[in-house]
């Protein structure tokens, strides 16, 4: 049976509209990443590139820079841990600007026995900007759900420090729509003021979800969602994760002035067929 996205409400209709166009994608920079692209995406979709701890920094960019070249606007993630020291990232940033490539996301990263010469995302911010890039749009993660590493407070302080140096903010995946609003109702009491793009998964096969979902740091929702069985077939669809439920429940509140909601940022997996299919049909559904 066809599932029908239905919003009543004009004005939350228009923003989940536009919300939808102008969706991100995140992809994985493994071998086939590059000719599943060209098959499924669009080049209006705006894309992101992980930085794989297995792959290093220079897959990532690598990546970026062929996507770009195929006329993708496309935004490679530089990790604190993965770019060994100043002259690599002197090197990533003119590969970057060679490209034509004018946004990046900016992680700490997962922890590594080398030193990299950055301790964290906000060190490796200060030295873009001490460098110069090309950027024009520079994200930096938030954790609506918090860290296990890492009490609230300076969770926020962190980002109250790198919020000068950025342009967006991005949630990890979270899969209650009520913990993402409150959290972006606590940047704006905070003085945090940048755009929240929110993270969901795509239209991700439901085995695969959950295989990744550990490993990724996506929140406590996941791990929630294996050890509740019973509650895990209310975020799928028949063969798979649909991300309906949070995009509809965020909806009404995108735009109001008590938070900086956005719009929303797809983890693909690289499960892009499916993810596109998706976003396709949310914008039959909503024209």
């Amino acid at each position: 049976m066809k599932r029908v996205l239905t919003v009543r409400d004009g004005a939350t209709r228009e923003a989940l509209r536009r919300a939808v166009t102008d969706v991100g994608f995140e992809v994985i920079p493994f071998k086939k990443t590059e000719q599943a692209v060209l098959d499924h995406v669009p080049r209006d979709v705006a894309l992101t590139v992980t930085a794989s701890p297995a792959k290093g920094q220079d897959a990532t960019v690598d990546l970026a820079v062929a996507l770009a070249g195929h006329g993708y606007a496309v935004s490679p993630h530089l990790s604190a841990r993965q770019v060994r020291d100043r002259a690599h990232l002197a090197d990533v940033l003119a590969r970057c600007r060679e490209a034509g490539i004018t946004g990046v996301f900016v992680v700490g990263g997962d922890p590594s026995e080398e030193d990299t010469g950055f301790a964290d995302a906000h060190a490796l911010l200060v030295a873009m900007h001490e460098i110069g890039h090309s950027f024009t749009d520079i994200g930096i993660g938030g954790h609506p759900e918090g860290h296990p590493n890492a009490p609230d407070e300076l969770l926020f302080g962190a980002l109250l420090a790198k919020a000068p140096l950025a342009t967006h903010i991005t949630t990890q995946i979270v899969f209650d729509p009520k913990v993402i609003l409150t959290w972006a109702r606590e940047l704006v009491a905070r003085g945090i003021d940048l755009p929240v793009h929110v993270g969901v998964p795509g239209a991700v096969h439901r085995q695969k979800l959950m295989r990744v979902s550990g490993g990724l740091g996506i929140g406590e929702s996941a791990k929630f969602l294996k050890k509740q069985q019973n509650l895990l077939w209310r975020f799928f669809i028949p063969g798979g994760y649909s991300p309906d439920k949070i995009i509809r429940g965020l909806a009404p509140h995108i735009g109001k002035p008590d938070n900086h909601l956005h719009g929303f940022h797809v983890f693909t997996f690289n499960d892009l067929e499916p993810t596109e299919a998706w976003r396709q049909q949310m914008l039959r559904d909503l024209a």
